[in-house]
């Protein structure tokens, strides 16, 4: 493994990012096309230190703010979705460390992190009742120690990971996480992915038979919600970030697209088709749209922001309200941005080889990770009557 920068803060942080992304966005079209799986991204990624900047300052981190993080994923799904999208369970389940970690766990971890060292996921499963229902085992053995049992899909980051966070039920039925080292005996990982969009997330299967865990690794995760808890907040707004990094890539490659290479329609009377008042028109309908979704990502990472510092019932609904709000604008933005890119480029733009599909295709897959339309409902719920949202990782 490469050097790994330590990042001393937000500023640096956001401009590590932004070079990253210029340079991710290099490339980003061929590797959709080809899925080939960016090994070398995301050796960069860990290298330049970004996947350590949430590690609280006494272990040595920036503890970045969440409104940086949050800019920091909308700033790479800008340039390639796939490549945002591989961190955001690592930046989760360094979350879950900060909440449920005894300290010894924290210093190991974190030092793992700063290290450059990236947590994947193993936590959905297929062919269940519904996404809640894990059937992945813990079971203790008498010494202590514990064994996994269980299938796990959608893993996106295990492939590229060192630690593969496994969600998973113990004997009482409540919910742990286990970090499992990624040639842990007894797991596997299979590429199996083969969506639409996010080609290159390599979100397959992970298999685990028999496989040993230290109960040092063991977090008991079903105490998160056991009182307020941002935890859903947080992981939303990461999503939330890529959506709108989706849409504001979208429009800035039909932007590009129409200055130099469309031609005007022959009833404007115009030389360009830059300079079409109808597409003038939509352009800033669309530029409408992305702004709405990067204002209220903003909003909402700084009610994040603001619950941490005072950790309420009430602080926790309004950030989990606020995440709701941005999630639902920035996954609308996303596909229609990633549509209507094509209807403002014209015919030559749905050419197989520009690529141009992949902001649609990534959008429109991406966006089905959770429905919009529950997000609406406690919205709405929580303006009309007051009730607060409930506690779980998926808001």
């Amino acid at each position: 493994m490469s050097a790994v920068t330590v990042i001393g803060g937000d500023d640096e942080a956001l401009a590590v990012a932004a070079g990253l992304a210029a340079g991710f966005r290099e490339g980003a079209t061929e590797r959709d096309a080809l899925r080939r799986l960016p090994h070398a991204e995301v050796e960069r990624l860990s290298a330049s230190g970004l996947l350590g900047v949430t590690v609280p300052e006494e272990f040595g981190g920036a503890d970045v703010r969440t409104e940086t993080l949050a800019e920091i994923f909308r700033l790479l799904a800008t340039a390639d979705a796939s490549l945002a999208q591989i961190p955001q369970s690592h930046f989760v389940y360094v979350g879950v460390l900060r909440r449920q970690g005894t300290r010894e766990q924290l210093k190991f971890f974190f030092g793992e992190v700063l290290d450059g060292r990236r947590f994947g996921n193993a936590q959905s499963e297929a062919g269940t009742k519904h996404v809640q229902d894990i059937r992945t085992r813990l079971v203790r053995r008498p010494d202590g120690t514990y064994v996994l049992d269980g299938v796990k899909h959608y893993s996106t980051g295990a492939l590229f990971a060192h630690w593969i966070p496994v969600l998973a039920r113990a004997g009482d039925d409540t919910l742990h996480v286990a970090y499992v080292p990624r040639d842990a005996p007894g797991l596997t990982v299979v590429d199996d992915w083969d969506g639409m969009g996010q080609r290159t997330t390599a979100s397959g299967t992970v298999r685990l038979e028999s496989v040993p865990v230290p109960a040092d690794r063991v977090l008991p995760h079903h105490l998160t919600f056991q009182g307020p808890q941002l935890h859903g907040a947080v992981a939303q707004l990461l999503h939330a970030a890529i959506d709108a990094g989706i849409a504001s890539g979208a429009l800035a490659e039909a932007v590009e697209f129409v200055r130099t290479k469309s031609r005007p329609w022959f009833e404007s009377g115009f030389d360009t088709a830059a300079e079409d008042p109808l597409l003038i028109q939509r352009f800033g309908e669309l530029a409408i749209q992305v702004r709405a979704a990067d204002a209220l990502l903003a909003a909402a990472a700084r009610s994040v922001d603001t619950a941490r510092a005072d950790l309420t019932d009430d602080s926790a609904a309004e950030a989990s309200i606020a995440v709701a709000a941005a999630k639902v604008t920035a996954a609308k933005a996303a596909v229609e941005v990633g549509s209507a890119l094509f209807e403002v480029s014209g015919t030559r733009a749905a050419l197989d080889s520009l690529g141009l599909h992949r902001h649609w295709r990534d959008a429109r897959t991406h966006t089905l990770h959770d429905p919009a339309r529950w997000k609406v409902q406690h919205i709405g719920r929580h303006v009309l009557n007051g009730t607060r949202p409930p506690r779980h990782g998926l808001l």
